[in-house]
């Protein structure tokens, strides 16, 4: 039901703001993106790169490389470990990209990061 609701959301933003009708052409790798960018994410997320925790009893692992052009989206060992936290990055030379939006989001209050 939420892909349903989605996809009319992208169909009225397409309605009221495409340019030109080739515009439309675009649609449907709106509707995929989602799917196949958490396809690839978890795919990575659970094959390459290291491990911080050991002891997630998993085969989760950071993709440091990848892990900037995702935003932070292949720190699934760090997540797995700590999945209720704002920055994912635990490590000195580990950088959240995210995290710094989140923290002005917070600021602002669009959002409320909570503590636990």
């Amino acid at each position: 039901m939420t892909r349903v609701i989605f996809i009319g959301l992208y169909s009225t933003v397409y309605f009221f703001f495409a340019p030109h009708w080739w515009v439309w052409l675009f649609l449907p790798v709106h509707f995929v993106i989602g799917p196949v960018q958490g396809a690839i994410i978890n795919w990575c997320g659970h094959k390459y790169g290291y491990v911080n925790f050991p002891d997630t009893n998993d085969f989760s692992k950071n993709v440091l490389p990848i892990d900037v052009i995702t935003g932070g989206e292949i720190f699934q060992n760090n997540h797995h470990k700590h999945p209720g936290r704002a920055n994912l990055a635990v490590r000195m030379f580990e950088i959240d990209p995210t995290y710094p939006a989140i923290k002005i989001l917070g600021r602002l209050g669009v959002i409320r990061i909570a503590r636990g």
